[in-house]
């Protein structure tokens, strides 16, 4: 197919549309820079996606009329805008939301997809996002592709051949970079208390933050680790250069380091560029709790906005507010205890910025739980680890105190005995 202008690829969008959104890195801003550009030519549109990095105007109030965004993951570009009504949200675990689109419980008419160029048998990778953009591309009746010569060209299930899109823009942009964070000296902290928990030939599964990126840093001296992650970024690529990580020990596609998105330097879209050793596959299938178990050893390290006192976890928001989404957590939370020497830890500040314990007598009104205290193992802070799995809620209760941070203990102790007795 020859490639069109972005006028006439945006004008094949039909009123009424429900518009699938590549997320991540991948988000094709090009396309939706015209798509607004157009949209007092347009009606009834629905956008539908993860988080994406740009400034989604389509979300700003004066486009209300035209655009309903329903996100399956909130990002900081729409989070102010929420309001539940022009600007939703859908809580699905992250591995399930291509049975969505499968099934049509949640349909999808048109598709924005951003890919490398073809190669030489005609094929355009996904690129940095498959996660539930393969069953995204499936489902949708128009494909529209912004084509970047920037974007790396990956592995995996992410490969769509150039006659299936009914146009084609050619748009080179750089992607948009992650940089690694300076970790503070308490995030330093958990960083090690966490990279203690981990055993040599152990599988891991980190996402992006100074708190993953701390635990990378102490990771140096194991050995054949793997790698069997929804996503990963530069703190992980530095133990791949170094050889920590090799994949050697892992059981499902030994050898490679198997993600579902990718986000973080140029130097990482480099490295995974036309990598061989490098798998980029469908969410449904890493995700996957049975495939996840399936590595020995599997640690997943996640976070949250806090956790109460028997071991509930909310993570998605600040009470009613959504800040995030359901995302991974749990696809991998109970991938980590269905695997042999698995550990599912929560790692997190025993502070908020603002200065408030993140361990709680009881979770905020409105609050969601993301991760049930059943499925809670570890909970890392700065002050320490707390083991609960196998503990009642009494012992649960001083495990997490003696994490929390010193000024608010003595609190929580006596709120904890006041709303339990």
């Amino acid at each position: 197919m020859k490639s069109t202008s972005l006028t006439d690829a945006i004008s094949l969008i039909p009123n009424g549309s429900r518009i699938f959104v590549h997320g991540g890195a991948a988000t094709p801003n090009a396309l939706l820079r015209e798509l607004v550009l157009q949209a007092n030519q347009k009606s009834d549109l629905t956008m539908i996606h993860l988080h994406t990095e740009g400034p989604a105007e389509y979300a700003q109030p004066q486009y209300s009329n035209t655009f309903r965004v329903i996100n399956l993951f909130v990002g900081s570009n729409v989070r102010k805008q929420m309001d539940y009504k022009h600007i939703d949200y859908l809580p699905c675990f992250l591995s399930e939301i291509p049975g969505l689109f499968l099934s049509e419980q949640c349909p999808l008419d048109v598709a924005l997809l951003h890919v490398s160029p073809p190669d030489r048998f005609g094929y355009c990778s996904l690129g940095v996002s498959a996660d539930v953009a393969v069953a995204a591309a499936s489902r949708s009746e128009i494909l529209i592709a912004q084509v970047n010569s920037k974007m790396p060209r990956l592995h995996g299930d992410g490969l769509i051949h150039k006659s299936q899109f009914h146009a084609m823009v050619e748009m080179d942009e750089e992607l948009p970079q992650l940089k690694s964070p300076v970790p503070s000296k308490s995030v330093q902290k958990i960083g090690r208390f966490v990279a203690e928990l981990i055993e040599d030939g152990s599988t891991l599964q980190m996402g992006i933050g100074s708190i993953p990126d701390a635990v990378t840093r102490e990771l140096t001296q194991h050995k054949d680790l793997g790698l069997h992650s929804e996503m990963w970024s530069d703190g992980a690529l530095r133990l791949i250069q170094n050889g920590v990580i090799n994949n050697s020990l892992k059981k499902i596609h030994p050898g490679k380091s198997v993600s579902t998105f990718l986000l973080g330097s140029k130097e990482l879209y480099d490295f995974v560029d036309d990598n061989p050793s490098v798998l980029n596959l469908a969410v449904d299938y890493v995700n996957n709790p049975i495939n996840i178990a399936r590595n020995p050893k599997v640690v997943a390290i996640n976070s949250a906005v806090e956790v109460d006192l028997t071991g509930q976890v909310c993570a998605d928001s600040v009470g009613h507010k959504i800040i995030s989404g359901v995302g991974g957590q749990m696809d991998f939370m109970r991938g980590a205890a269905l695997s042999k020497g698995g550990k599912p830890i929560i790692a997190m500040e025993s502070l908020s910025r603002n200065g408030v314990s993140k361990i709680v007598a009881q979770l905020k009104p409105g609050a969601g739980v993301v991760t049930t205290r059943s499925h809670v193992h570890f909970v890392v802070t700065e002050f320490g680890v707390a083991e609960l799995y196998g503990k009642t809620l009494g012992e649960r209760a001083k495990a997490l105190i003696e994490v929390a941070h010193p000024d608010h203990q003595e609190q929580l102790e006596k709120d904890f005995w006041h709303s339990h007795c």
